[in-house]
Order: structure tokens, then C-alpha cells, then sequence
């Protein structure tokens, strides 16, 4: 065993033992803006329609801590993607059918006893930014309209290690980089674009920056990456201690598309408010 997945082990081992035995149902996240915004959603969707108590692990971490503490029972759930829990979780080649997807990431979770509820609605891909000034100005449409030049890359921490991230991506495409990647917190990148620290970067699709005219998204033209549709991960001892808990989150099925996900993150990112504000507009805005 590597150290980091030994001090992931421990890291959830020291949750559970905080957690257990409890009454509330405690629900996850992993650390950047749209995962705890979406983990304020859940957690006041429970509150709002069992009306029981809910604890709050949000911030956990990348995808593996956030994984092991669900199959620790550290969490009960969490909101995850189909592509990374395929690709990262599963080990599995990457797929490029959305439903093909699904299917494979349920089977793969049922030994766990961990349930995929219906995605949420939208598709959090990798999205692949530049200033679209520079998009102008060198004619950049799309990834292979990009391999003509060569780019500094920037990047969050798992991009260059994942099976879907950087090295199929270059080998699909032909991409020249220009040195190697930056590798910074996700959170990071639009202020590097903007400071010419780098001049691409390896985003998401729901950014909330990615509303403003100033930057661009390449058309992933030859198809590349795989669908990343979020949806949630729920133990399924907890949802058989909670009758009714299920019914309230699959209600959130469908209900977030990709539009309203770009708008909450930037309302948290660009307008400095606080996710669990946003999430309670939200689910309010349900009823």
C-alpha cells in the first residue's frame, strides 16, 4: 500500500470513529465550489422533507477520500460523477455512451452495497479554457484547431493521473505543451488564464466563470471525454435506517441542469455567497 492511500485509510477510519453510532444522516463532499454547494443541496433536502438530523462532511477531499469514506460508512453519501467514479473507482476503460455509463458505474458500486440514484441533470466534463482573446487572435475553435501551437497547461491535482485526463487527452489530439503542466487548486485556474501564468486550462464545464465573455471552451471535437453526469452515491444500510430518505433524494433527479449549475457556482465563486445560502434558494425553489 502507497502512503497516500494509507493515509486515506487512516483519514476515514478517524471519520467513522467520530461518526458511529449516530442518529443523522451524514452527507459528504469533496473539496471544491460545485461539490459543496451540491452537498448543501442534499443535506437541505433531508432536513426540508424527513425533518431528521444532518450532519455535514463537506470538504472531505479528492475522489478516493471521498470514496473510501462512503464505503467506511464515515458518510452516507455523497454527489459523484459517472466518468471519474468509472475510470478512478473502477478502474474501467473509458466509455463514451452516457447510459452505458450509468449501467457500468451501478453494477461496479452493487458488491460495495452503495446505490447510484438517477443523475442530477447535468454533465460536469472536463472543459478545456482559454482567453478568448487568444482564441481570436489565432483562429482556436477547437482542441485540434489548439495542437497547431503549444500551450502552458494548467491543471487541478488529479488531472495528469487520471486515465481520462492528460495523457489520452494529449495522445488523442496531438497537444504540445509548452513545458510541463502547472498543477494548482482548481479554484486557481481563471485567475492564472487571466495573468497569462498559463494559457490553457484544464476546467469544468459547470464552471461558474465560464459565464463570462472572456473565456472560451474548445470543442472537445473528436470526442475525448467521457460523460461526468453527477448524481448521488447512497449506502444502502442508510437508506433502509431512514424509510423515506431515497424518495426525497431521487426527487432531485433531473432537477439540475447545466445552466443552473454554471449559475450556482458563480453565484458562490463570482458573487461571494455562501454556498449553504444557495443551496437553501435552491431547494426552496423546489416547492
Amino acid at each position: 500500500m502507497d502512503r497516500a492511500s494509507f493515509l486515506v485509510l487512516i483519514l476515514c477510519a478517524a471519520l467513522a470513529a467520530c461518526s458511529a453510532p449516530r442518529p443523522a444522516i451524514v452527507v459528504g463532499s469533496k473539496n471544491f465550489t460545485e461539490q459543496v454547494i451540491l452537498g448543501e443541496i442534499v443535506a437541505a433536502q433531508i432536513e426540508r422533507r424527513l425533518g431528521v438530523p444532518v450532519e455535514r462532511k463537506l470538504n472531505l477531499g479528492g475522489t478516493l477520500l471521498a470514496h473510501e469514506a462512503l464505503r467506511s460508512g464515515a458518510i452516507d453519501l455523497y454527489p459523484e460523477y459517472t466518468g471519474t467514479a468509472l475510470t478512478q473507482i473502477l478502474r474501467r476503460p473509458i466509455e463514451r455512451d452516457a447510459e452505458t455509463v450509468r449501467r457500468a458505474v451501478a453494477d461496479g458500486y452493487r458488491p460495495w452495497h452503495i446505490a447510484w440514484l438517477a443523475p442530477l441533470g447535468f454533465n460536469d466534463t472536463f472543459a478545456m479554457v482559454v482567453l478568448a482573446a487568444r482564441a481570436r487572435e489565432h483562429g482556436v475553435h477547437t482542441l485540434s484547431d489548439a495542437a497547431r501551437q503549444s500551450w502552458k497547461l494548467g491543471v487541478g491535482y488529479e488531472f495528469t493521473q487520471r486515465p481520462d485526463g492528460l495523457k489520452g487527452l494529449v495522445a488523442t489530439y496531438g497537444l504540445r505543451l509548452d513545458g510541463d503542466p502547472v498543477t494548482m487548486d482548481l479554484g486557481l485556474l481563471y485567475a492564472a488564464l487571466r495573468t497569462n501564468a498559463i494559457d490553457m486550462a484544464a476546467a469544468n464545464a459547470t464552471d461558474g466563470m465560464l459565464g463570462r465573455d472572456e473565456f472560451l471552451v474548445l470543442d472537445d471535437d473528436r470526442h475525448y471525454f467521457p460523460p461526468y453526469e453527477c448524481a448521488i452515491a447512497l449506502r444502502d444500510d442508510t437508506a433502509q435506517r431512514f424509510p423515506g430518505l431515497e424518495a426525497a433524494l431521487r426527487a432531485l433527479s433531473g432537477k439540475i441542469d447545466d445552466a443552473a449549475m454554471r449559475r450556482m457556482n458563480a453565484q458562490v465563486d463570482v458573487e461571494h455567497r455562501a454556498p449553504a445560502e444557495v443551496a437553501r434558494e435552491f431547494v426552496q425553489g423546489l416547492e
